[in-house]
């Protein structure tokens, strides 16, 4: 049986294109900041839960709709940065947010919340509008 012996180049080969040019990789042309916002554009609605339903209720709290648009987004972008739960806490109210799920746990406004210790959270949110 004869043996067939390959020799390897030292050197690597790099692959050689039709103008006998080497293949330049591709950069995406947007920034972080541009696919950031392309994510969160379609950003799903924040969900409420019953008990927090309940207590914005009993507190009468309210939240504008551009509120919870800018809340909305935030969540997502805090979940981007490993966010599970977060504190937002807004001019008049201050609610525990699962970012995970983009659900909102509770709710109190900013009076009650001023006397609170907020535990289990791993963020928060500040929204002054």
């Amino acid at each position: 049986m004869e043996k067939t012996f390959f020799t390897r180049s030292p050197q690597p080969v790099t692959p050689r294109y039709h103008n006998n040019t080497v293949k330049q990789s591709v950069r995406p042309t947007t920034s972080f900041a541009d696919q950031l916002e392309l994510a969160v554009r379609d950003v799903p609605p924040m969900q409420i839960s019953k008990h927090a339903k309940i207590r914005m209720e009993q507190r009468g709290i309210t939240i504008p709709k551009e509120t919870w648009e800018k809340i909305g987004v935030k969540v997502v972008e805090a979940k981007t940065k490993g966010v599970q739960d977060s504190l937002v806490v807004l001019k008049d109210a201050a609610l525990i947010v699962s970012a995970k799920n983009q659900t909102v746990i509770t709710a109190m406004d900013r009076e009650e919340a001023h006397s609170q210790i907020f535990t289990n959270i791993n963020g928060t949110i500040l929204i002054d509008s």
